[in-house]
């Protein structure tokens, strides 16, 4: 599908109040881990918000990434448009995490497809320290799938501006790609598994084998 290729009833769903949409701004980039049949995405751009790598709470020793409240940063990634109804999986999907709503003053979004739908996005909780901080590791199959995402959207400079504006990079790496934990994982060619790992070593990560 491409990215502007919208289900064909999404305006008269809208129209009848049964859209949401929600920000993307790790996974969710990568249209391969969604897993609700969604209606229409979008690139775009939030500001207001930081993007940082976050120990998980069930176990602290994993890293997922989240966002929180920041004056002076913005965030790039993806509007989904869903089903309301599709809503409560979703809300499963990013558990341990807050649903915010977007001021839609703060967006920019490339041709929006429809107009007055609410945005929501998924907020780390206050306080949280970042994955450098709590030497937590990220799931190399998690960052591929991240990674994966914004390299097809946004090309080599999205990419680029992913790692390098995205907070807490400095800690370890968990390698299993090979045998994935992750459990959307993707596939990558050679030559974006080494454009991968040469980004987020270059940004100050480091490579650890599972035990």
């Amino acid at each position: 599908m491409d990215i502007h290729e919208d289900h064909p009833d999404l305006t008269r769903l809208a129209a009848e109040g049964r859209i949401v949409a929600y920000f993307g701004y790790g996974s969710l980039v990568n249209r391969r881990t969604l897993r609700t049949k969604f209606l229409g995405i979008r690139r775009a751009r939030v500001e207001g918000w930081q993007r940082f790598w976050l120990p998980r709470e069930a176990s602290a020793a994993m890293a997922l990434l989240s966002v929180h409240p920041s004056d002076t940063d913005a965030v790039e990634g993806v509007v989904v448009y869903d089903l309301a109804d599709h809503l409560p999986s979703v809300d499963e999907r990013e558990a341990g995490y807050s649903r915010r709503i977007v001021d839609l003053a703060r967006l920019q979004i490339e041709e929006p497809p429809v107009t007055g739908v609410p945005l929501y996005i998924y907020e780390a909780h206050r306080g949280a320290a970042d994955a450098s901080d709590m030497q937590a590791a990220i799931l190399q199959s998690y960052l591929d799938a991240v990674m994966q995402g914004f390299h097809t959207l946004y090309g080599a400079a999205g990419l680029r501006r992913f790692v390098d504006e995205t907070h807490g990079f400095e800690t370890a790496v968990l390698r299993d790609r090979a045998a994935p934990r992750y459990p959307r994982a993707v596939s990558l060619d050679r030559d974006e598994a080494d454009l991968f790992d040469r980004l987020v070593v270059d940004r100050g990560a480091r490579f650890v084998d599972p035990d």
